[in-house]
């Protein structure tokens, strides 16, 4: 492809060289630079591409794209085109979307932001549609799903150049749609540029994701998530949320909400908790632009918003309304308030909560179910913020009838100290608990002890396969766990 065909939406300025040069790959890792190359530099948290210019030229990049500014480290051979652009990631955006020949444009895409509900939102959508017979590719924290694929995820938002790779693939093996969760890091790093999304989905703002190498502040933050309204055609907000006109402020899409609130273009009415032998869910019933009764087999307010989402999207399919009844009754997400049937006696559950915001919602909601206790287990990864485990302790300790604690990923630090920091912040509360740093047997404690009418919620891993101990990562399911725990002590 010719390098001015990968620069046609782009504003750049040509250094040295010329635009009308074959390219034979995009690169924005100067160890994947082939003869041919165009590498775009990129600047990261702890790299900087443009120290790797000359590199690039060695290895025979045809051209290469820098940041206004940047200065170079020595002269490039004449032969190597260098463009100057405002910004190399939006450059990379555009240029990763005219390399694959614009896939976004042959797709539907739908892009869901938030705090909270991103996830399990898009597996929503994913099913509603497909029930509906639609073939539907998702991107998102856990997986990369299209076809008979599902890639397990490294970041929640990929790359740019990476998102247009798998939409192409997508489009190619036929599918219609994409919905995929976008993050507040992606927005911010112009990962989701090169394409306009055709529904744009804000579900919540919390103060999350604030520090080093993230986000300065809270407004920093919501600038950021809120850049996903100025990207899409259709904007879907949840009008319940406390920032809701701080968040439409300047989009630039047509807009609809959804929500209790009586305003809410789309709403809930008459919810109602449901109590089963060993489950738990939730039904109300969707008023405003649908109207029919709907029954969700995951429990919590929570999943009220995260189906008001799905189906404010999957009425623009035209979905009909005994295809979104029948697919949300069934939804389920992996590690997401994952029900686990271990006994008719008491509740089991597997979720991701993994910092005190998300587990004193976890919590809250399970409370609502008025259980005879409610045991929460968890632990808290090692090499980060020990705030994080003091906040958790302290969450746990209040609203948990029991507490387990246990382990994590401990990575680089002593899962006994890690231990101890939590019981620091349980300590301030009347909550009880006990410790088993090994979590097998943490579990076993929890499905031992079950008593009748518990929910007990094995809280932090959520999706994860494994655990992470000095730099090792080592096999570790909690579904497996309770597998062999359940065989072993011969239960069921």
């Amino acid at each position: 492809m010719l390098l001015s065909c990968l620069l046609e939406d782009l504003e750049y300025q040509v250094l040295q060289g010329k635009t009308d040069i074959p390219v034979s790959q995009v690169d924005y890792d100067s160890r994947s630079v082939r003869p041919g190359s165009l590498f775009v530099c990129i600047r990261g948290s702890n790299f900087d591409g443009h120290g790797y210019i000359g590199q690039a030229a060695l290895s025979g990049a045809a051209a290469v794209v820098v940041e206004e500014g940047a200065s170079l480290a020595s002269p490039l051979p004449g032969g190597v085109t260098v463009l100057s652009v405002k910004d190399t990631r939006y450059a990379l955006a555009f240029i990763s979307a005219a390399w694959f020949s614009h896939p976004a444009r042959e797709l539907v895409t739908i892009g869901i932001t938030g705090t909270k509900g991103k996830t399990t939102s898009t597996y929503m959508v994913k099913s509603i549609l497909e029930n509906a017979g639609y073939k539907v590719g998702l991107i998102g924290t856990i997986e990369i799903v299209y076809g008979d694929r599902a890639i397990p995820a490294q970041n929640t938002t990929p790359e740019s150049y990476v998102i247009q790779q798998y939409f192409r693939e997508m489009a190619d093996c036929g599918c219609q749609v994409v919905v995929m969760e976008v993050s507040s890091q992606g927005l911010m790093l112009h990962r989701t540029q090169g394409f306009v999304f055709d529904y744009g989905i804000f579900t919540n703002i919390e103060p999350d994701h604030i520090g080093p190498n993230e986000h300065r502040d809270f407004e920093h933050y919501l600038a950021c998530k809120k850049m996903l309204l100025s990207q899409c055609r259709v904007g879907i907000v949840n009008r319940d949320d406390r920032h809701f006109e701080r968040i439409i402020e300047g989009h630039t899409c047509s807009l609809m909400t959804y929500g209790f609130h009586p305003e809410a273009d789309l709403r809930a009415e008459d919810m109602h908790l449901i109590k089963e032998k060993g489950q738990l869910g939730v039904a109300y019933q969707v008023k405003g632009l649908l109207s029919f009764p709907v029954q969700i087999g995951i429990p919590g307010r929570f999943s009220v918003y995260n189906s008001l989402t799905a189906m404010a999207i999957c009425r623009h399919f035209k979905v009909s309304a005994e295809d979104m009844q029948r697919a949300l009754k069934n939804a389920h997400v992996k590690g997401r308030i994952e029900l686990v049937k271990v006994s008719d006696e008491f509740t089991l559950m597997i979720d991701y909560a993994h910092n005190a915001m998300a587990l004193e919602s976890l919590l809250t909601t399970l409370k609502e179910y008025e259980p005879h206790r409610l045991v929460c287990l968890f632990g808290c990864g090692g090499n980060r913020a020990r705030a994080r485990r003091f906040e958790m302790g302290e969450v746990s300790g209040r609203i948990a009838d029991l507490t387990i604690i246990t382990s994590d990923n401990p990575r680089d630090e002593e899962p006994a100290a890690i231990i101890e920091d939590i019981k620091t912040g349980i300590q301030k509360t009347s909550g009880k608990y006990v410790e088993i740093p090994d979590r097998k047997e943490a579990i076993r404690y929890a499905i031992k002890h079950g008593e009748p009418g518990d929910i007990i919620v094995l809280a932090g891993k959520g999706h994860e396969d494994y655990q992470e101990i000095k730099g090792k990562k080592y096999p570790m399911d909690e579904r497996v766990l309770i597998r062999e725990i359940l065989a072993e002590e011969k239960i069921g």
